[in-house]
């Protein structure tokens, strides 16, 4: 268990980094990079929090906020591409 929790802690250390480059990004591609992979590392904190403590409301949370940040994706995707997202 212990490791489990060294690695989210790991986790969170770089997802404060990625945070770092979202804010102070030189570019909108660099942001949006950054900020997909907040998204990835936040999936990955919630999935093992579920393992760790053995609740799997977590692995729902996840789900969820994944299929939140693929839209999100998709929709940046789309005003990058054509101006507009509608």
């Amino acid at each position: 268990m212990n490791v489990f929790l060294l690695i989210v802690l790991a986790l969170c250390f770089t997802t404060l980094l990625c945070f770092y480059r979202l804010m102070a990004g030189p570019t909108l591609p660099d942001r949006i990079v950054a900020a997909q992979a907040i998204t990835t590392k936040t999936l990955a904190i919630l999935v093992l929090l579920a393992f760790i403590y053995d609740q799997m409301i977590f692995l729902d949370i996840s789900l969820t906020y994944a299929l939140l940040a693929f839209l999100s994706v998709l929709a940046i995707a789309r005003y990058l591409g054509h101006g507009r997202v509608g």
